[in-house]
């Protein structure tokens, strides 16, 4: 499957990423759907090549030998590991023609580091799994009180207005930047998965997640690079059955 987005020529860019179990379309990978983010936020031009891989085509044996989605060719050199690549990506198409999308406030990429991990030991180990849900819930709360807290930059000095609740759309803004595109799919998977196996929803009490997960969906470099729930529920499928 190819899917070009719109630009002037410029680089030759192809992003190749992991198949669904169709062999065709976007498969469960939140590092893929990262850097498929990326690129289109960018708004560059660029094609999307989805790899089967249960039988990997010999000219991308050929191309990448040992590697796994995600990878990228740039002008016809090969890139790969998705942090190197993004770090590529935001040096290199930059302003003035493309955005930057660093975040300016570090703690935007540090909030959501740990809930994907605490999330793993809480699908393996379900259903005997309290004190894993509530570590995951900790990174929840942790996620939620940040989406909820003012930036700097929301707070106006000279107004008499004290805001108290943010009302951003983003983790750093009313802008995507790259720790959405990061936090943003593996969000995606948890919400999936953990509903199907371990009948996990997030809180609602998790008002400035809702809101920011709300927000997202709305949003076409988001919403139309996910995987499809199916894809994401067969991927954890053996995860599940594992299980004790």
């Amino acid at each position: 499957m190819a899917l070009r987005q719109n630009s002037d020529k410029e680089p030759s860019i192809e992003l190749f990423i992991k198949a669904g179990h169709d062999g065709e379309n976007v498969g469960n990978c939140p590092f893929c759907q990262r850097l498929f983010m990326v690129l289109w936020l960018k708004g560059v031009k660029f094609t999307v090549t989805t790899v089967d891989m249960r039988k990997k085509p010999a000219e991308l044996k050929d191309l990448a030998p040992g590697t796994n989605p995600p990878f990228l060719l740039y002008n016809g050199t090969l890139k790969t590991d998705f942090i190197k690549i993004e770090e590529f990506l935001e040096q290199t198409i930059a302003p003035p023609r493309y955005p930057h999308l660093s975040p300016l406030n570090k703690e935007s990429f540090d909030v959501g580091a740990d809930i994907f991990a605490k999330f793993s030991a809480f699908i393996k180990n379900s259903p005997n799994n309290a004190f894993h849900e509530k570590n995951l819930l900790r990174e929840f709360k942790r996620l939620d009180d940040y989406l909820n807290s003012p930036l700097p930059e929301e707070i106006d000095h000279n107004s008499r207005e004290t805001i108290t609740v943010s009302k951003r759309n983003f983790l750093d803004g009313d802008r995507l930047t790259l720790a959405d595109c990061n936090l943003l799919p593996k969000l995606h998977v948890i919400r999936v998965a953990a509903k199907k196996y371990c009948d996990f929803d997030i809180p609602a009490q998790f008002t400035g997640v809702w809101r920011y997960l709300q927000n997202a969906y709305e949003r076409e470099e988001f919403k139309e690079t996910c995987p499809a729930d199916i894809e994401i529920e067969k991927a954890y499928f053996t995860v599940a059955n594992k299980r004790k």
